[in-house]
């Protein structure tokens, strides 16, 4: 049997230049190759709009390979199917034979099959004795072997963009979260800045958001939404810096008096003899007073202090006052260690300097040890929980684009 001759079509039909160059460049690239038919009709499947078949066409290729005998597509075995177009119909889950015709038109036109047309244009295959065919005339199987690595990389071209397009979505939800958030406890919570336009200029951008997304559309979004995110985060870390560095007396005086009516003694009994135990460290006058930070602001960058309020939520600063002497004994901070940081702190902050070490556990050795050094700064004066609760809000919120 001749396999490398050029088939022309039969009757009227005519066959042109570009149609050769293909039948020649198939003989050369397909020539000793083998390959799993399905596993080539799922990189089809994969890449039907790239290759442009509707997905109809797709039923016609799969009852067309249906009919090859073997599961390896080979030179050796032939490559020819030959079924009436009443068989096909049957296999194609009973398609009109208009239907048909159309689309292994454009099987053909995109280059997945060819013709091998008989002199009177019928499909049949002559075989010898032993029942082996000799030659074969219908539909060769030839291109789509011999694109076999070309039709490989376009599936995972596929794939690879249909999930770079789902983590962009992702990235595009959690981007719009964090800054709708981000900009409503600022408005709330009364945070110095000019939050409106910020918030004017997010819903500018998100009001470009077509119904129907693509992924170039939903990264350069993207691109937009997180230089704004950006600037939100840089605004509110440096207003709360600010807002650290520039404490009053009032605010030592409010401070102080809630570290001794509200005191670790009367969240947790504890006989103040524990092991390890420090002398407690008055609270300096002189000393600069730190600012507390807007609840919703800390819950952002900690939430896995939530699980230890009471009920498993925390809704206002008692609550997590609370949950903080639940996570310092789970941790091993003595009461000393925790009664010496909301005297050098506030309690408030206090319980935000646990929520922040229950955040990093995995990074930090000792979480007493850890505490107390936060403590003995804070009363030098140099430690600040600004720059440390928009760390965590920024490593959470990259944690939740790479989980996605």
């Amino acid at each position: 049997m001749q396999r490398n001759s050029i088939s022309t079509p039969f009757g009227r039909g005519a066959i042109k230049l570009a149609q050769v160059s293909r039948q020649i460049e198939t003989a050369k690239a397909r020539q000793g190759r083998t390959a799993d038919k399905w596993k080539l009709f799922r990189d089809v499947c994969e890449a039907r709009l790239l290759i442009g078949i509707p997905d109809r066409a797709l039923t016609v290729l799969d009852a067309l390979l249906s009919f090859y005998p073997q599961t390896e597509l080979s030179e050796e075995a032939g490559l020819i199917v030959f079924p009436s177009n009443a068989q096909l119909s049957l296999r194609a889950h009973g398609m009109a034979d208009a239907t048909l015709r159309r689309h292994i038109g454009l099987l053909i036109e995109v280059g997945l099959i060819a013709r091998k047309d008989s002199p009177n244009g019928k499909r049949y295959a002559h075989k010898a004795r032993d029942g082996s065919v000799e030659d074969a005339f219908g539909f060769s199987l030839e291109p789509l072997l011999a694109r076999r690595e070309e039709l490989a990389l376009l599936a995972q071209k596929v794939v690879a963009d249909r999930r770079r397009f789902q983590l962009a979505k992702e990235a595009l939800t959690i981007c719009r979260r964090d800054i709708r958030k981000l900009i409503s406890a600022a408005l709330e919570e009364g945070v110095d800045g000019d939050w409106q336009a910020l918030e004017d200029r997010y819903l500018t951008i998100v009001a470009h958001l077509p119904r129907t997304l693509t992924i170039q559309i939903a990264e350069a979004c993207l691109a937009e939404l997180n230089l704004l995110r950006s600037d939100v985060s840089n605004l509110l870390e440096n207003v709360l810096n600010s807002e650290n560095m520039s404490g009053n007396a009032a605010d030592n005086e409010r401070h102080i008096q809630n570290s001794n009516t509200e005191s670790i003694h009367e969240l947790e009994p504890s006989s103040g003899k524990e092991q390890g135990e420090s002398p407690r460290i008055e609270p300096k006058a002189q000393r600069e007073p730190m600012k507390a930070f807007p609840l919703a602001l800390v819950l952002k960058a900690c939430p896995q202090i939530v699980d230890y309020g009471p009920g498993g939520a925390i809704t206002q600063w008692r609550d997590l006052m609370q949950a903080a002497v639940v996570v310092r004994s789970m941790m091993g901070i003595s009461p000393s260690a925790y009664q010496d940081a909301c005297e050098a702190m506030g309690p408030e902050n206090a319980a935000v300097a646990v929520a922040a070490i229950l955040e990093r556990a995995g990074h930090i050795n000792s979480a007493g040890g850890y505490l107390r050094d936060l403590t003995r700064r804070a009363t030098r004066g140099e430690f600040s929980l600004g720059p440390m609760i928009m760390a965590l809000m920024r490593a959470n919120g990259e944690e939740r684009l790479a989980a996605g």
